[in-house]
């Protein structure tokens, strides 16, 4: 591994100084799953890295009925779906959040690193979309918000500039008769990329019979985390059922753009783009009926 200066930031303007002064040559440690690695295999090189782990405000996890959920960037996973009440809340979350690494590395493995690695495949990045988070990022300039569906460039790339730092994310509260659920296609049990994931989530009528609202996204069948939201509208309105949903899920197969790798080709990823739609549905229809 090249050799490389370490700080440990302690505050947000102390590290978004840094990121600012050092632009490309910095890079962030936030669990140091996926950084750490990618250093040591010469994937991606920096000058110095800028561990954040001690920003009171990237450890921030807290819920207000009103306001939503807020999810520091630097957050463990553990941490989010070992609390009961996010749990219960958020079961969307929940998956995505117990499928990132194993267990060991869900103790340091960070929402915020999963979004910056910035992988097509990360597995929070379509339930994030689904939920409707929003990145709060800050420089020197100040804080803005970025939805997370527009805040991938490409593959490994993110929109964000010399000097911004990823802060927290932003979940609306969930409303009344809503559910939403992640589900990822792999070819083993433990610890794999997926194949094709999906990400949902719906509301239905009060009287549980029709679709009122609903977000569909994708990942690992186009160059970003791929939102579906001509999928979400063709379901609003429409009664609950398989008609509804299968009609969803091929308006997501039809928008996914998969290419052909080692782990799948494009034409099995464009029939599991359907399949995963379908199934992560029925689950989301299940909570909120719950």
């Amino acid at each position: 591994m090249q050799a490389f200066s370490y700080v440990s930031a302690k505050s947000v303007s102390e590290a978004s100084a840094i990121l600012a002064q050092e632009g490309d040559n910095a890079k962030v440690l936030s669990g140091g799953t996926d950084i750490i690695v990618q250093l040591r295999e010469g994937r991606r090189s920096a000058h110095v890295v800028v561990d954040v782990k001690a920003i009171p405000e990237l450890n921030e996890l807290s819920y207000d009925a009103a306001a939503g959920l807020t999810i520091g960037a630097a957050v463990p996973m553990h941490r989010i779906y070992g609390d009961a009440k996010l749990a219960a809340l958020y079961p969307g979350l929940m998956d995505s959040a117990t499928l990132i690494g194993g267990t060991a590395i869900q103790g340091r493995a960070t929402l915020g690193g999963n979004v910056c690695t910035a992988s097509p495949a990360g597995d929070a990045l379509p339930t994030l979309i689904a939920l409707n988070a929003r990145c709060v990022v800050a420089s020197a300039n100040g804080t803005r918000e970025i939805a997370i569906e527009n805040f991938f460039a490409g593959p490994g790339r993110t929109v964000l500039q010399k000097g911004d730092l990823l802060v927290a994310f932003k979940l609306p509260a969930p409303q009344p008769n809503s559910g939403a659920a992640y589900l990822r296609f792999i070819p083993r049990n433990e610890m794999d990329i997926a194949v094709v994931s999906a990400g949902v989530s719906v509301q239905l009528s009060a009287d549980k019979s029709t679709f009122i609202a609903a977000r569909i996204a994708l990942g690992a069948v186009a160059p970003t985390p791929l939102f579906v939201p001509e999928a979400g509208a063709a379901l609003i309105g429409q009664p609950v059922g398989a008609v509804a949903v299968n009609a969803a899920a091929e308006i997501a197969k039809a928008a996914a753009r998969p290419i052909s790798d080692m782990r799948g080709s494009a034409e099995q990823r464009k029939h599991l783009s359907a399949v995963m739609t379908k199934r992560t549905l029925e689950i989301a229809i299940e909570r909120a009926r719950a």
